[in-house]
């Protein structure tokens, strides 16, 4: 005979008597108690177990995979944010070009960081969808401009010769641009190939065969003009243009940038549909100045800044939400404030604060876990090497520039630090500006080339 009645959530009740104490009303109170604590109990451990797993099962749209952000040496952004002004002007130059109307040559000056690069490449393939002939070198401190100019100007030619009508034009600048590239007088890079083949010339890969008398006399400057206006009449006949494009344009040698200069004018003055897009640190304007006293009416400049916060937070917000990911108000401004809007630190910061994050919508506190990684990443591959490519001299230079701030500093100050004279420190100076890492700012001032890299020295054990 049974005489415990059966609760819900136990196992079915004993036979009375076996194996417990008689029953009484106080042992339902207490078996009801256990079951309505063990019900709550379990329901509040489910809905933990549900607030701490539902972040990792809703982190997909964190993952790393779709991450949108590129932070490389000249990659573009997947999203361009602040550059409509520039875009704007290259739009009109491009169109006025094509038109025959008179339009400058265009020069970007900026830190490094700030995308000059990756605008320098947007304003190509602008040109190109636009029909025109495109060539684009990297100049070199080293290296005259005779060769790769050459080269980006056969690769501009070949883009123009399959819609042009007259073949025999086409082959006759061909043969112009290989007597071009065939008048230097130096040996190929590297300064053995010369001796490596007994002497013969370095030959361009042109079929055509070289025009004699014309743009070969071995003088740049007359030689890069009568190279420019007959490759700019082309593209006259095909009613399009024709853009070399100049990365790091500061390093060009001061006499092949004058020669540049002398035939960007002649262009300039006949009208011919062929313009030279520069970029460079922020005192090429000053290295053109020097070189020929006309170039500041020559070229239309184009100083590339910072981003503003509107452009910072676009720069983020704009790819994210593509990917169904949005960043808190909060975690915008930490992002900001730690990347100064300098487009490759938004990247960079941005790239990491995704792969840190575990949801949507990312937080401040997201930003502030993954910061310490990204300055880690900064430290090695932005700023680490290119102070591993001083030596302990011109680190010395850079770390006493550093304790005097970030802002354009006084080469005398720097000497008064240093406890030496100013004459002293002329070589390490020098060798810095060649390097990349310091620009003369103005007369008697220098500066870093890199955002940051004065903060990044402070940090260093002495």
């Amino acid at each position: 005979m049974t005489t415990a009645a059966h609760v819900p959530g136990r196992t079915a009740p004993r036979p009375a008597g076996v194996g417990r104490a008689p029953h009484s009303p106080f042992d339902d109170r207490r078996a009801l108690r256990r079951v309505d604590w063990g019900a709550r109990s379990s329901a509040a451990f489910y809905r933990s177990l549900e607030a701490a797993l539902e972040p990792r099962i809703e982190s997909d749209p964190m993952d790393p995979v779709r991450n949108p952000y590129a932070p490389g040496a000249g990659q573009r952004p997947p999203e361009l944010a602040g550059r409509d002004r520039e875009l704007r002007q290259f739009e009109v130059v491009l169109e006025r070009v094509a038109r025959g109307r008179p339009e400058r040559s265009m020069v970007l000056t900026g830190l490094r960081g700030v995308g000059k690069t990756v605008l320098l490449n947007t304003f190509r393939s602008m040109a190109i969808q636009r029909l025109w002939g495109t060539g684009k070198i990297e100049a070199r401190p080293d290296q005259s401009i005779r060769r790769p100019v050459a080269a980006a100007l056969h690769m501009a030619l070949r883009e123009l010769a399959p819609r042009h009508l007259a073949p025999d034009r086409i082959e006759h600048v061909l043969g112009v641009l290989k007597a071009f590239a065939q008048a230097d007088s130096d040996p190929p890079a590297g300064r053995s190939g010369r001796a490596a083949r007994g002497g013969a010339r370095w030959q361009p890969g042109i079929e055509a065969p070289a025009v004699r008398g014309r743009a070969d006399s071995g003088d740049l400057e007359i030689d890069l003009v009568e190279l420019f206006v007959d490759a700019a009449s082309t593209a006259t006949d095909l009613g399009v243009g024709i853009a070399l494009f100049i990365d790091e344009m500061q390093d060009i040698p001061a006499d092949d940038i004058s020669a540049l200069c002398t035939a960007c004018h002649e262009l300039a003055q006949n009208g011919g549909p062929l313009i030279v897009v520069g970029a460079g640190l922020p005192h090429l304007p000053a290295v053109l100045s020097a070189s020929k006293s006309y170039s500041e009416r020559l070229f239309r400049y184009a100083r590339i800044d910072r981003l503003s916060r509107g452009a910072a937070d676009h720069a983020l917000t704009a790819p994210a939400e593509l990917e169904g990911v949005e960043f808190g108000p909060e975690a915008l401004a930490a992002l900001y404030e730690i990347s100064d809007g300098y487009p490759f630190f938004v990247q960079a910061y941005g790239k990491v604060t995704w792969d840190h994050a575990l949801h949507s919508p990312i937080t401040a506190e997201d930003v502030a876990i993954a910061a310490p990684e990204a300055e880690e990443e900064l430290a090695v591959g932005f700023f680490g090497s290119r102070y591993d490519r001083a030596t302990p001299a011109e680190r010395d230079y850079m770390r006493a520039m550093a304790a005097l701030g970030d802002d354009p500093v006084q080469t005398t100050e720097v000497a008064t630090s240093l406890g030496r004279k100013p004459s002293s420190l002329s070589p390490a100076r020098d060798s810095l500006i060649k390097k990349g890492l310091i620009y003369s700012a103005e007369r008697g001032t220098i500066a870093f080339t890199v955002p940051h890299f004065g903060r990044f020295l402070r940090r260093q054990p002495d």
